[in-house]
This record gives structure tokens, C-alpha cells and sequence, in this order.
């Protein structure tokens, strides 16, 4: 009877074990799964950690990551909150998605990871992709649920058009004042990148309140400046939505332009060119994109005209317009970034979406610096190598 017993009591602590084990929550294990853990050995894979991705993702642009970090979730999981710079291949969708690794380099860096330490799908993509042949394949086991944890999150347009229509979140568009002034997502706030110190009392008290920032596209490094201070600052629920006004336009959601009254402006003479023969845009110191857009891709920019990339010396070196030299605006002050340029030029300042070439000029123009011969071009550029795709943005006024 005693044995009984004691076989009956075996069999409920056995069974409670289990229970437990089968119900502790993604948050509470440390250590890869069994079954994580053996897909890891089969592939023979590198596990990472937080502090390496946070390390590789460097300004949080997919242009700047210096590895490619894949989510291998669902598209829905992927849209609603991932890493910074991650592409999506879903493990269920490998051969759809894989296309999107079809101009990478083998040896390429891959940093898979999904939804933690219980979550197969990483090492079963990375898997995959070592049968397609890439050679420098890791995996972040914590994935996800670790990363939102410590850091910010990367949002796709679903969640912002979810915060604008229920008044869910505090929407900033970390873009040139200037920027904002001529549309932006309504109901958002200016809090440029460059202002931050400045402006950082806007944000709400509340550590907890959800925050979503943007600014000009994939490229634009203004609102991972932005979220990337939030954190430091203690800010618990902070997303970029990286694909930035672009994208938005581009799925006809609503902007602030769009319910701007029509002015009737008086009509004044405008010089058409500078003194060196530059077309001048609509803007105060801007350059006409489409004509110069024009001489570029044609290969015909005139030799008075100096183009200076004011981004960093790393996103300058993966692409960049051709002919144009590389001088970071935000690492001088203006007397400084002014003896840097080529003297008897014409000065055209470029960046990746408009916003930092624009405070270039300004940042010459409010130190009283002559700027009758140095503008700025308004556009949205995407290069490899010197193979640039060009989308000239609408005036400011």
C-alpha cells in the first residue's frame, strides 16, 4: 500500500514537473530550448547575444547594419515589432523570401533570430540558408522578446495607422522643422534630431507612454537618433516606423498637406539661375531637383558644380552620387564645415532623404556665412556603388 502511494506521488510530482516546464513563459528561460539547442548543433551555429546585434545594427539603418538581420516569423509578427534593419523570411515562406538575399554576398553576415529561446524558426532559416549556400550564418536566440526588452522596436505602417486613428501613441517626426512645416503624419509633433537636447522636455512624463518616430525613409538615421535617446533616457515602449513619410505617401494614408488651404500668393520676378549658372529650385537655397536630377543621370553635371554627401563617411562609402565628395555637416561647426568645401564651386549639399543636406545649408546660412553660391537638393537618393536612384521631393513652400 506504502508503495503505492509513494509510485502515485512519483507520477503527480512528475506530472506537475512537466506541467511547470510546459507553461514557463519565453520570458523566464535563458537558455535556448532543447529542441533550439539541438538545430543549433546540427547546423553548427554561431549564437549571439544582445550586445553583439546591438553592436552590428550601428545607426539602425538597413544601410548601416553591418550584418543583415533576418526575423523568421510571420510577415503579421514581423510587421507588428521587430529589431531595427531586419528583412523578413518567414520559415514557412523560405523560397518566397529568400529573394530578397539574391544580390548578397555568400560570405555575407546573417544574424537570423524570431520570437526567443523556445523558437525554432531561426535555426531552421538559418539552416536554410547554409543549403543555399551563405557561409556566415548566426543565430540571436533571445530574439525578439529580449531585444524589445532592452531597446527600441521597428514598426511597419500598420501599427502607426493603427496609433493615428485611436490616439494610441505620441507620433514624432524627427526631420528639419522645415520638413515637418510642409506635411507630415497629422498629429505629430517636431522634434528634429539635431534639436533633441533642446526640445527633450515635450516628451511626456510618463516613462510607460508608447512613442513612435520618424523622419525620411529606410535611409534617414534622424529617428533612430531619436528613439535610440529615448532609451538612455528610460523610456519603456519606443518604435521607429523606418520606412518614414515615403512609404506613408506611398499607401495614400493621410497627411497634413492634404488639408492645407490653397493660398493665393502674389506673384514676384525670381531669378531662374544663380551667378554661376545653377537652376534654382522653389525653396530658398534649394537647387531645382529635376534639372540637376536630369544632369546626373545623364552624366552632365557642369564642372562649377561641386556636390558634397554631408552624410557619414560609412553610408557615403555604400553609395553615393557620382563625382560627389564625402563631408559628415553634423561633425562641424559652421566656420569649420565652411573651410572644408572647395572655394570657386558651386556648392550643392546632398544626403539620403533631403532632411540633413537642408540643415547643412542653414547651419551656413544662420552663421552669416555667404551662401549666394551653395544650395541644397531635396531628394530621396538610394545608391550602390555609383548606381543612384533618385526621387526628388516636393517643395517646401
Amino acid at each position: 500500500m506504502k508503495t503505492s502511494k509513494f509510485l502515485v506521488s512519483l507520477a503527480v510530482v512528475g506530472l506537475l514537473a512537466t506541467s511547470s516546464y510546459a507553461n514557463i513563459g519565453e520570458n523566464t528561460l535563458s537558455v535556448p530550448s532543447p529542441k533550439v539547442q539541438s538545430l543549433i548543433n546540427k547546423y553548427k551555429l554561431t549564437s549571439v547575444d544582445f550586445n553583439y546585434v546591438n553592436t552590428i545594427i550601428a545607426k539602425g539603418t538597413r544601410s548601416t547594419a553591418k550584418a543583415i538581420l533576418i526575423d523568421a516569423r510571420p510577415e503579421a509578427k514581423y510587421k507588428k515589432s521587430t529589431i531595427p534593419s531586419s528583412i523578413n523570411i518567414p520559415d514557412t515562406k523560405f523560397e518566397e523570401y529568400v529573394s530578397l538575399l539574391k544580390d548578397t554576398p555568400k560570405d555575407k553576415e546573417l544574424i537570423v533570430y524570431c520570437g526567443g529561446y523556445k523558437c525554432a524558426k531561426s535555426p531552421k532559416v538559418a539552416g536554410m540558408l547554409i543549403k543555399k549556400g551563405f557561409t556566415n550564418v548566426k543565430v540571436y536566440p533571445a530574439g525578439e522578446p529580449e531585444w524589445i526588452k532592452k531597446s527600441y522596436k521597428e514598426v511597419d505602417s500598420i501599427v502607426l495607422k493603427s496609433a493615428y486613428e485611436n490616439n494610441s501613441a505620441l507620433i514624432v517626426d524627427a526631420r528639419p522643422y522645415k520638413k515637418f512645416l510642409q506635411e507630415t503624419v497629422p498629429g505629430a509633433i517636431s522634434i528634429p534630431d539635431t534639436k533633441l537636447d533642446k526640445l527633450v522636455g515635450r516628451f511626456p512624463f510618463n516613462k510607460e507612454e508608447k512613442i513612435i518616430v520618424f523622419c525620411g525613409g529606410f535611409k534617414c538615421v534622424k529617428s533612430h537618433i531619436v528613439a535610440k535617446k529615448l532609451i538612455s533616457l528610460g523610456y519603456k515602449n519606443v518604435s521607429v516606423y523606418a520606412a518614414g513619410l515615403p512609404a506613408w505617401k506611398k499607401e495614400n494614408l493621410p497627411t497634413t498637406a492634404q488639408n492645407k488651404k490653397t493660398l493665393v500668393k502674389k506673384e514676384s520676378k525670381k531669378l531662374e539661375f544663380s551667378k554661376n549658372g545653377l537652376k534654382l529650385g522653389v525653396d530658398e537655397g534649394s537647387v531645382d531637383g529635376e534639372w540637376l536630377k536630369k544632369l546626373i543621370l545623364e552624366n552632365k553635371v557642369p564642372s562649377f558644380i561641386q556636390i558634397v554627401d554631408v552624410t557619414a563617411a560609412d553610408e557615403f562609402k555604400g553609395g553615393h552620387l557620382k563625382g560627389a565628395m564625402n563631408i559628415e555637416a553634423a561633425n562641424f561647426k559652421a566656420e569649420e564645415f565652411y573651410k572644408k568645401l572647395p572655394k570657386n564651386k558651386t556648392i550643392v549639399f546632398n544626403c539620403t532623404a533631403g532632411g540633413r543636406s537642408i540643415e547643412a545649408w542653414a547651419k551656413l546660412k544662420d552663421a552669416k556665412i555667404d551662401v549666394s553660391e551653395i544650395f541644397y537638393f531635396d531628394a530621396n537618393i538610394d545608391c550602390i556603388a555609383n548606381e543612384c536612384k533618385i526621387e526628388v521631393n516636393e517643395p517646401l513652400d
